[in-house]
Order: structure tokens, then C-alpha cells, then sequence
């Protein structure tokens, strides 16, 4: 079977979990007998390409002037974009071509506007705009690759007009894989990014969720029919046992924050539990390694309870960084207010950490040997942590059997049960 793949981030050069579930599930298809084809907005050439063959929009030519179909180009102009879509040629200009090309459409491509775009790939402030032209590019890769793909595969709401470009092209269908939701990260059900999100899914085959706390958002808040969402869960990456534990320098205890400062991550929440941690056990030290649009709050929050001394924010980790801050770890705590899975607690404890995670998240629903609060209940998380650090018979106990249950979640099995995907919508 042979899967065009659309994500956002590929390993080593990822910004959080959707990277490295990305490569996870290429790894475990190949060896499904799946051919992936795996694009990203832009590739830096030091991808691991044994499992999936990495191919940067950065490079295809795109035609501007292309036919996608009338309800593509619907869909499309939902879109914000805060600069010219095309080089030299102004928003409302741009709006009269593109009504032109679905009056006059043909089924010729016509190379109205043929060139490169080199996509930052990031984040920033003209994301829309990439999304939008990552959507041009998909269907020039779809063109370009016609009759070497069976399936087409979009990961979250950046990649799904991509995908569903794709599909207008070729005709394969589409199946989008749902990491996170706008309704997991605001509580909202309104804006661009939903739409994109109800666009996708409305459009795909089949929708993959993350989670069963996952499929049922899916299908309340964003009305897609049952039959339609199937659940696979996440796993973690085996490529280690965990990092040895490292010289720290200091005796304390030491409780770790990793994910990013925003709402979703509950990282106040976090902080809450702290202090009434230090209330009652002064040795221990707290680390928030991430960033995100409430560090300020949090480093501010911190101050005002007088707890600063106890606090170090590390900033964004990726790759060894990462495991490095398990080894230095006594205890992880994930308190999401809505995590649709979460690998992180996956990877912490194949290190050798034993886990805090909220009720509402994904990943509870696989595991048995984490300790689970809600996100809300700061006294429940802080008795948590003041067990695990205080009773080494406890934190033991949670580590060997953690380590047993970890290693049964494996990436080979979440992708027979995406193969099986895709075989459905064949």
C-alpha cells in the first residue's frame, strides 16, 4: 500500500508532540508493508528517511493558476490571509482572478503563476498564509505523483486543505488524523481554525482520533457522524531504556512541567499544587520546560506567592534535552485541561519517572500505573506529589510497573490499526 502523507514537522526539527508522532507511525507502517511519502511545508535535509521518503514543498513548483474544483475554492477563501497570496499582486486583485478561474475553469492545468515558495514551516504570524499555499503545493505534488499513491493522509488542521486539495486532484481518498482540536486548546467552537478543522473532517473518508476522549469532541462539537471517527491511540517511540540518572548538584527533590505555558496545559494549575507542596516539604524544586503565551502570568504568579527561589523555567527542550530533564526528574506531572493524548508521560516513564496526569486527557485511558487527578483539584494533585517524593516504596512501585506497561504501547500496533484504515476507505 503506498500513503501521501501531509504534516507540518518531521524529527529532528519539531515544535511539539505532532513531529514526533509523525515519525513514530511511519517507523511502524513500514514495517506494515506501508510505502509513506511524507511532505512537509519545508525539509531541511537531516531527516531519518529509512521509514518514510521526505519530500519539501519548499521545492515543488506550484501552479497558481491551478483548478481545484468549485467547493475547494469555497472552502479556501475562509481563510484570513494577512499578505498577498501571489507575488505582487494585491489581496482584491488576487480575489477577482480567483473568481475568474471558477468561471472559466478547465480541466487543463494553466500556468498562470508557476513558482517556488520556501515555506518557513514554523509557526508565526503568516501562518494562514502558509496553510493556504501549502494547499496549492499539495496539489501539485498529488498531480506530480499520480498513480504512485493509493491513500492520502493529513495531519491536523494545518494540512487538511493541503489533503483535501489532494484529493480534488486525484480522486484517492482522504483520511485526516485529529492530534488536537481548536475546542482542546480554547474551548471554542468558532473561528478560522475550526472551520478548517469541521472542513477536513467533513471531507475525509475517515477520521482518526487520538483518543476516545477525542472522537466523542469530534462528533459533539463538531457534528461528524460516528461511523466516520475511529480511535488509535498514540504510543512512544523505543528507541532507548531512558536516560541514566545525572550528577544534579543539589539533594532536593525535583518535580517537572514539560509542554507548552498555554490554557490547554493547565501550567497554573501546576503551580497551585507547588505551593502547597512547599507548605509542606521545602526541599523540592520545580521545573517548567516550555513556552507559551502564559509564561509571563506564571513567572508573575510565582513571584506573588514567594515561591521563585523553588521555580526554574528552562525554555522550549527538544531531543536529548528532553531526556536529560527526565534523568534530572523525580517525579512528571501532565495537568491538561484537555489533552487529547499526551506522549510526553509515555516517554517519561520509559526514563524511569513515574507520572502525574489529569483525568482528562487521552493517554488515561492506557494507563493504569500513572496517578490521575483532575486538573482542577490542586489539592489532589499536590497530595500526589508530596506521596511520590516522600515515600521511595511508592515511587518505586509506579516506576517498575510503569516501565511494564509502557512498553506494551508500542508504534507497531497504533499503525496495524491505521493500515487497517486505510484498507476501509479502499
Amino acid at each position: 500500500m503506498r500513503v501521501l502523507m501531509f504534516g507540518w514537522e518531521f524529527p529532528p526539527h519539531i515544535a511539539g508532540g505532532l513531529g514526533t508522532a509523525c515519525y513514530g507511525l511511519t517507523r511502524g507502517l513500514a514495517k506494515q508493508n506501508v510505502d509513506v511519502k511524507f511532505v512537509v511545508p519545508r525539509a531541511y535535509g537531516d531527516e531519518n528517511q529509512r521509514y518514510a521518503r521526505i519530500l519539501n514543498a519548499s521545492d515543488v513548483e506550484a501552479l497558481y493558476g491551478a483548478n481545484f474544483g468549485e467547493d475547494f475554492w469555497k472552502q479556501l477563501t475562509m481563510i484570513h490571509i494577512d499578505s498577498n497570496l501571489v507575488p505582487y499582486i494585491a489581496p482584491e486583485e488576487f480575489m477577482h482572478e480567483s473568481k475568474s478561474w471558477q468561471k472559466d475553469r478547465t480541466e487543463v492545468w494553466r500556468d498562470v503563476w508557476k513558482e517556488r515558495y520556501v515555506f518557513s514551516g514554523k509557526y508565526g504570524a503568516n501562518l494562514m498564509e502558509e496553510v493556504a499555499r501549502y494547499a496549492l503545493v499539495a496539489a501539485q505534488v498529488a498531480r506530480d505523483l499520480e498513480g504512485q499513491f493509493d491513500v492520502i493522509h493529513a495531519h491536523d488542521w494545518l494540512t487538511y486543505y493541503a489533503g483535501m486539495a489532494a484529493k480534488a486532484v486525484s480522486g484517492k481518498p482522504l483520511v485526516v488524523h485529529i492530534h488536537a482540536t481548536q475546542f482542546d486548546r480554547s474551548g471554542d467552537t468558532s473561528g478560522p481554525v475550526y472551520e478548517i478543522e469541521k472542513a477536513g473532517m467533513n471531507a475525509a473518508d475517515r477520521v482518526i482520533s487520538v483518543s476516545h476522549l477525542t472522537r466523542r469532541i469530534v462528533i459533539e462539537k463538531y457534528g461528524i457522524a460516528p461511523e466516520k471517527v475511529v480511535t488509535v491511540h498514540n504510543a512512544v517511540e523505543f528507541g532507548t531504556d531512558g536516560c541514566e540518572k545525572l550528577e544534579r548538584g543539589v539533594d532536593d527533590k525535583i518535580v517537572t512541567f514539560l509542554g507548552r505555558i498555554t490554557y490547554q496545559k493547565g501550567p497554573d494549575y501546576f503551580v497551585e499544587a507547588a505551593a502547597k507542596v512547599l507548605d509542606r516539604v521545602p526541599n523540592v524544586r520545580f521545573v517548567m520546560a516550555g513556552s507559551g503565551d502564559m509564561l509571563h502570568h506564571v513567572i508573575r504568579r510565582v513571584a506573588k506567592l514567594g515561591i521563585a527561589d523553588r521555580f526554574h523555567f528552562t525554555g522550549f527542550l527538544k531531543g536529548d534535552e528532553v531526556q536529560q530533564m527526565f534523568a534530572l526528574s523525580d517525579v512528571y506531572i501532565m495537568p491538561s485541561v484537555s489533552e487529547p493524548f499526551g506522549i510526553s508521560p509515555l516517554e517519561a516513564m520509559r526514563s524511569n519517572v513515574p507520572v502525574i496526569i489529569s483525568k482528562q486527557s487521552g493517554v488515561a485511558e492506557v494507563l493504569k500505573y500513572a496517578v490521575k487527578v483532575d486538573y482542577w483539584d490542586v489539592d489532589a494533585m499536590a497530595d500526589a506529589i508530596y506521596g511520590l517524593i516522600t515515600y521511595p516504596a511508592l515511587s518505586r512501585m509506579f516506576i517498575a510497573r510503569g516501565q511494564e506497561e509502557v512498553n506494551t504501547l508500542k508504534w507497531d500496533k497504533a499503525a496495524g490499526h491505521v493500515a487497517a484504515v486505510y484498507q476501509s476507505v479502499l
